[in-house]
């Protein structure tokens, strides 16, 4: 057995570990694509100005992330973005969304979304917490 060691991105690796966890999956699960889902903003003059990029799959939303440029925080992009990503990941069937997002970015906003907080790493020297945030979908029946 031999072990190597990468200090930069090796995307042939990354692809081979995720093919491998894929079939795992699917031998437990049973078939499922994962399918991207991007939500973007821009100004008038064409330039992004914010989005929000994750997948759904097994009937989840994966939030990966979202930014919104520095001169428009505040006035409810964040929220309009998630909620067109919500919208669709529902067209699609999920019943949840999940994310994880760090101690100053925002565990509050997206509290205030809905998510709720369903596990937290802190105590991590020189680290911020770190949030994991679910929001399930009620339709019809209580998940």
């Amino acid at each position: 057995m031999n072990f190597e060691v990468f200090g930069n991105d090796v995307p042939e690796v990354f692809e081979a570990l995720v093919s491998g966890v894929r079939q795992h999956n699917f031998s437990k699960m049973g078939k499922e694509v994962s399918k991207p889902l991007s939500v973007v903003a821009k100004n008038g003059n064409g330039e992004l100005i914010g989005g929000v990029s994750g997948r759904t799959i097994y009937n989840q939303l994966l939030i990966e992330v979202l930014w919104v440029d520095d001169g428009y925080r505040g006035q409810g992009l964040g929220r309009d973005l998630i909620a067109r990503a919500e919208s669709e990941a529902i067209e699609r069937g999920c019943l949840a969304a999940q994310v994880d997002t760090l101690s100053f970015q925002a565990p509050d906003f997206y509290q205030k979304l809905g998510f709720e907080v369903a596990g937290k790493v802190d105590g991590i020297p020189n680290s911020p917490d770190r949030y994991f945030l679910v929001k399930r979908y009620h339709r019809g029946a209580n998940i």
